[in-house]
């Protein structure tokens, strides 16, 4: 699904037309970027969490002439996927939560 296509579900689902649906993802994606370049952390709960994550500087190699080439030192965007996420996935239905017993 690319972002045409997921803007067009959105908008069938939530009831929106597609212009005020692609503002809306546009405003959500900025909002993210934004906080984790910040070194900030989004957590959408049953979603997941972004957040900024440091690299190590490391040793690698060019693989076309296995000569090592030095890796600088990064920061990088990191994604976790929330339990009901992963839970449908892999078809598993997500947990309810339990119920109060009577008194």
């Amino acid at each position: 699904m690319n972002k045409q296509e997921l803007i067009t579900a959105a908008a069938a689902k939530a009831e929106l037309t597609k212009k005020d649906c692609e503002k809306a993802l546009k405003a959500i994606t900025e909002a993210i970027v934004a906080e984790v370049a910040k070194k900030g952390k989004v957590q959408l709960i049953g979603f997941g969490t972004f957040e900024a994550r440091n690299r190590k500087a490391r040793t690698g190699k060019n693989p076309q002439t296995k000569a090592p080439i030095k890796i600088p030192a990064a920061t990088v965007p990191k994604f976790y996927a929330g339990k009901a996420f992963k839970e449908a996935v892999n078809g598993k239905k997500a947990a309810k939560p339990a119920k109060k017993a009577k008194k």
